[in-house]
């Protein structure tokens, strides 16, 4: 598709998005004035005063990122906690489920030179009930921004979250009690239960939570606006580099917490037991709704809208009539139209049927949010890569030398690397690529994603080679072999660790921001829970590699991953490269005034237009 199917350049689909809290387009005088004596290419005026760029300048200068507001650093540590709690249980599940209670142990201690460890069940069982939990966990967003976007909103629908999340680390707690160990299967019934729970209260946050970090910015900043240096360097300040830069370190974040849960829980279930390396995240997941609380009146929020879904394919499907073909070539050709959404706005109809009661405006947002749903049906490949670390590579660190250190430590190369690498990304690399000219959109970063995931595997492919190579026992089964590990450092596991961290900065990051500054404002939760519904779809397809996860069919499973990577690179670049091209047209889309069905009917009931940027919930 090109851009002038949308019949707007960069500068006026940029001139026709209304400052905060206007509704009326910008050639009204209370929203934007021209300077004096200027024309439409000249400099343009905003209500306060703010500059906005005209066409040659969004072409031509150099772009920049606004100031973070204070709120989205209080989300973040709201996602830290979480994220601690998160990874801080989860990690030691694997040696919960698969090692066998050390002798003389009641909690699953070991101390310094013994191999922590419960119920005994085998790596296939850990992997398959960590890859289930991880399903669960990442199925639930769609739950929880259904109920966001119709019910609750985002604020209320996260605080209900956190209260059955903490009701589902209860449960795990209990399932580690030594008492409870010392009964196998009566500890796998109720660790199951709680992980249901869990995952369940998991699912409500993530969907909400990323897109109210973002709105804190973006509600106060829509457009793009021009200032100058201290250097004289004029540049323009782009709210979309903005909500990028807060996504980073929303992610960093997100790894400060899962480094420090995940060290401080493999150590406690080392030393103590598993039951304490459960209630620290369980204490440390009750800020939470404490820094919630206390900033409730502080959040710009939005209220629920009613689910806009059931409008957004129907409108799909009305756009569908008659381009149906019994040949699935020609039905996707006829998807990919040029006029695919364009018939199919409100004022092309001759007749309007009585259910479309949104304006073109929103037409080409739903547009703008199929286009993301359809980059990240990609994404599932991409996720095979990374879920690698939380089963598979931890069970490849018990076959080396760890030289003290727990073979589930290891994989906290993952969250240092990406503490260390987002401001080095975020301050000298993407920088330096906008000095030189180039424009590392996103779907350049998620091609690259893909590229590093790749490499990734690979390292891990060639490493698991030289494991069976050089294992004492010389069978291809180092996980049972009783000579000890291979001759090899542990450490050596940085290579495919620093490149999956690399590929989350490329990929996993662009994804949030992607659904964020794709979807239509009243389909943020549900579109940011469709992207996290791919790692969802990635774990169901790992469960038909839990055959493949175990000696001595490891290299297959390395190897195929990197080879489905590679190829869904490729595919995924082949598909979307024009999209790539209009990165900056689909940002700039003028913004519809429908707001969703609950909003609507009350602006109807007052008649007056819905303004709900900075509504409270």
């Amino acid at each position: 598709m090109t851009s002038g199917q949308y019949q707007l350049d960069l500068a006026e689909a940029a001139k026709v998005t209304a400052p905060l809290g206007h509704t009326t387009m910008m050639n009204e005088e209370k929203n934007v004035e021209f300077a004096e004596g200027s024309t439409s290419g000249e400099s343009l005026r905003g209500p306060n005063g703010e500059e906005y760029p005209t066409e040659e300048e969004i072409k031509s200068l150099r772009r920049v990122c606004g100031t973070v507001p204070w709120s989205s650093y209080t989300v973040a540590f709201v996602e830290l906690c979480e994220r601690f709690s998160y990874y801080g249980t989860t990690v030691v599940f694997v040696n919960f489920i698969q090692q066998p209670l050390p002798p003389g142990s009641t909690t699953g201690s070991a101390g310094t030179d013994g191999q922590a460890g419960a119920l005994g069940m085998g790596q296939r069982a850990s992997t398959g009930l960590t890859t289930f939990n991880s399903m669960w966990a990442y199925f639930c967003p769609l739950i929880g921004a259904f109920v966001a976007d119709q019910y609750l909103g985002r604020f209320k629908t996260i605080q209900i979250s956190i209260a059955i999340a903490i009701v589902g680390h209860i449960i795990l707690i209990v399932a580690t009690l030594p008492s409870v160990i010392a009964h196998p299967h009566s500890a796998i019934g109720a660790f199951s239960v709680g992980l249901v729970i869990f995952g369940l209260g998991v699912g409500g946050f993530k969907p909400n939570v990323s897109p109210l970090i973002a709105e804190q910015y973006e509600l106060a900043h829509p457009r793009q606006t021009v200032k100058n240096l201290k250097s004289g360097e004029r540049v323009i300040v782009d709210p979309t580099m903005t909500v990028s830069r807060i996504f980073m370190y929303f992610y960093l974040m997100i790894n400060v917490g899962a480094l420090v849960g995940q060290i401080g829980m493999v150590y406690a279930e080392k030393y103590v037991g598993f039951w304490l390396s459960f209630t620290l995240p369980t204490v440390m997941f009750c800020f939470c709704p404490t820094v919630m609380f206390l900033m409730r009146n502080k959040y710009v929020r939005k209220p629920p809208t009613g689910s806009v879904l059931g409008k957004a394919l129907r409108l799909w499907g009305f756009a569908m009539r008659g381009r149906w073909s019994i040949n699935p070539i020609t039905t996707v050709r006829n998807l990919r139209a040029p006029d695919f959404w364009e018939n199919a706005k409100p004022s092309r109809q001759a007749v309007k049927p009585g259910w479309m009661t949104f304006d073109d405006a929103w037409v080409d947002e739903v547009r703008r949010g199929f286009k993301a749903c359809t980059v990240f049906l990609w994404y599932p490949v991409w996720w095979l890569s990374y879920n690698q670390m939380t089963n598979n590579l931890i069970s490849q660190a018990a076959t080396m030398e760890l030289h003290g250190a727990p073979n589930d430590i290891i994989n906290n190369i993952d969250p240092l690397a990406l503490i260390i690498f987002i401001p080095i990304c975020d301050q000298f690399i993407y920088p330096w690529l906008e000095r030189k000219g180039i424009r590392f959109t996103p779907i350049k970063k998620i091609g690259m994603g893909f590229v590093t995931g790749c490499a990734s595997m690979i390292a891990a492919c060639v490493l698991q080679y030289y494991i069976y190579k050089k294992s004492p026992c010389h069978d291809s089964h180092p996980s049972d072999c009783e000579d000890g590990p291979a001759p090899i450092n542990v450490w050596v596991q940085i290579i495919p660790y620093i490149l999956i961290a690399f590929s989350e900065i490329f990929a996993s990051i662009t994804g949030l921001e992607y659904a964020f500054t794709k979807a239509p404002k009243n389909m943020r939760s549900l579109v940011t829970s469709v992207f996290l519904f791919t790692s969802a779809i990635s774990y169901a397809i790992g469960e038909a590699f839990v055959s493949l996860s175990a000696d001595p069919l490891l290299i297959w499973n390395y190897g195929i991953i990197a080879v489905l990577a590679a190829g869904a690179g490729i595919l995924f670049w082949l598909s979307h490269y024009k999209l790539d091209k209009q990165e900056d047209m689909l940002n700039f889309l003028p913004e519809s005034s429908y707001k969703g069905r609950k909003l609507s009917i009350a602006a109807a009931a007052t008649d007056s237009p819905p303004d709900t940027a900075n509504e409270k919930v």
